[in-house]
């Protein structure tokens, strides 16, 4: 094998485990949230990362963490909720990526479970030493105004 055709698959190979450290990431997210995991959820962003919501601005990781454990957030846990992440399309630019994809909360009333919310998901992400983390999240729901298309638009950006 030459020295060349040696580094192209080096190269490849470290596309692949990018791409599968950051859709694990993405989908840890849920089950994260979801138990109550506050210093877990928070440790998936940088700690200068910011989680924009349509509800609320959560800058850095202790802003995340307070979401997680705050009343509002433990009474969707006790009456049932699950947040699931759609698979991700994820691009790569060196030490930075972008990835996009849909989320859905799903609650528990009245002895069924209804969505409560669909999002449009923009995740932006860099490599740490420790490995990939999010710098921006960015969700808006999916009522029909234009920006929440717009962010699943923009996977390379």
């Amino acid at each position: 094998m030459t020295e060349e055709r040696l580094a192209a698959l080096e190269t490849r190979l470290r596309r692949l485990e990018d791409e599968a450290e950051i859709r694990r990431l993405i989908a840890s997210y849920g089950p994260l949230v979801d138990s109550g995991a506050a210093d877990e959820v928070a440790a998936l962003w940088t700690s200068d990362g910011c989680y924009d919501v349509d509800e609320i601005f959560l800058d850095g990781q202790a802003a995340i963490s307070a979401m997680v454990r705050s009343a509002g957030h433990q009474r969707w846990i006790q009456g049932g909720c699950a947040h699931f992440v759609g698979p991700p399309h994820v691009t790569l630019k060196g030490d930075d990526a972008v990835a996009v994809c849909h989320s859905l909360m799903i609650v528990h009333e009245d002895g069924r479970f209804v969505v409560r919310r669909a999002t449009a998901n923009h995740w932006r992400l860099r490599r740490e030493e420790s490995g990939w983390a999010v710098t921006v999240r960015t969700n808006r729901v999916l009522d029909g105004r234009p920006e929440s298309p717009a962010l699943l638009r923009r996977a390379g950006d």
